[in-house]
């Protein structure tokens, strides 16, 4: 580890507190959910503050001279809504059994399961002894609060390698992700499938094209107008589920003013009228599928905005990778496989952290029988 006379951790309860240069050189440039514009833009909205439940608790860790050569994105909270690995099962048994588990301490990036690195190091310090200083940072924070437990989700399988190393417990998630094999176009994409999916495919897409027509936004050509309408989209999904919108107007605007280089939003226009939407993010080698919302009345819409629009754009950009977001089994039939996401967790009570492990164990079985089988029964690529 650095030599402790020579470093420094503390916590600021403001992203916009650190100079963002000095972040984005521990972030690096490849993910930009972990970036400093699209964290402070969550904050600046006002979608993450303490009044939301996510009270931002970032570590930092400095050297003699003051400068940044590690960070945390890290959340104090008092729910576990917008996370995506779901905890609510031991937040009730512990609490029945008499516990009390909020708060607790969250690393990720609120809102998004995405993959991408938690524990940011800048580049010209060695990788695994900052790191390691930096767990042992957040167990100090976790005392500081007395939470009963802390979170690292969608970390890097290394990072979860690590944290397993420092005593965390490891545990395995599922998504479905697009893979590019070096298709040179869609047509190069359909031939590797089998003949009933590309058929399906090519159907999808003729009845999805035959109403309306697509554009992708970046950039320069983003405006305010597309993002107002995206967020109706974004509202109007959310109230199709039920749920809770946790970005606001503020969030958009500020996203398209920070990150627009970083945005592919795909649009989908009927009679002048925009009557659908998907946002994605790209990162060095990966687009990040985020948020959709449509009109229901248009058939198709929703696997041509979301899936099939962003495997051509991958295709036609030389990225390597797309990733269709949470949940979706019916993502496999359009080439999106399963995938495996990575967390650890840190449990303070000695038996409460023995019943979660064997929890784990379980769980990261089941997971695995499940991908496997997945993949085996409903891939849709051809077995030559």
């Amino acid at each position: 580890m650095p030599d402790a006379d020579s470093i420094k951790l503390r916590v600021v309860d403001r992203i916009e507190l650190v100079e963002p240069s000095l972040w984005d050189a521990c972030a690096g440039t490849y993910n930009p959910f972990v970036s400093h514009s699209f964290l402070n833009t969550l904050e600046q909205s006002g979608s993450v503050n303490a009044e939301t439940g996510w009270l931002p608790q970032h570590l930092l860790l400095e050297d003699a001279s003051g400068l940044l050569i590690g960070s945390v994105p890290c959340y104090l909270k008092n729910h576990s809504y917008g996370e995506y690995v779901f905890d609510w099962g031991w937040a009730d048994a512990f609490e029945r059994a008499g516990g009390k588990y909020y708060p607790k301490l969250q690393i990720s990036v609120p809102f998004s399961p995405v993959t991408g690195p938690r524990l940011l190091v800048h580049p010209d310090r060695n990788l695994k002894q900052t790191r390691e200083t930096l767990i042992a940072g957040l167990r100090v924070l976790a005392n500081q609060h007395k939470v009963s437990s802390l979170h690292i989700t969608f970390c890097e399988k290394e990072e979860r390698d690590l944290l397993q190393e420092e005593g965390f417990l490891k545990r395995l998630g599922q998504q479905f992700h697009w893979h590019n094999n070096g298709y040179n176009s869609f047509d190069d994409f359909l031939g590797v499938l089998n003949s009933r999916k590309r058929k399906n495919i090519r159907k999808e897409r003729k009845l999805a094209n035959k109403a309306v027509q697509f554009q992708v936004l970046s950039g320069d050509d983003l405006k305010s107008k597309h993002m107002e309408a995206f967020y109706q989209f974004y509202l109007s999904t959310i109230e199709k589920k039920w749920s809770h919108a946790y970005l606001n107007r503020e969030f958009f605007m500020l996203l398209r003013e920070k990150l627009a280089k970083k945005i592919v939003m795909i649009m989908a226009k009927d009679k002048g009228q925009y009557v659908g939407a998907a946002l994605n993010f790209l990162g060095a080698d990966t687009l990040f599928g985020r948020n959709w919302g449509g009109a229901s009345n248009y058939p198709m819409l929703y696997f041509e905005a979301c899936f099939y629009r962003a495997i051509e754009f991958a295709i036609e950009n030389g990225i390597q990778k797309v990733e269709a977001g949470a949940q979706g089994p019916h993502k496999i039939s359009r080439g999106y496989l399963p995938s495996e996401t990575y967390s650890a967790h840190w449990i303070r009570d000695p038996a409460f952290r023995e019943a979660i492990a064997g929890f784990l164990k379980q769980e990261e079985k089941q997971t695995e029988w499940e991908m496997e089988t997945l993949e085996d029964t409903r891939s849709p690529f051809r077995r030559d």
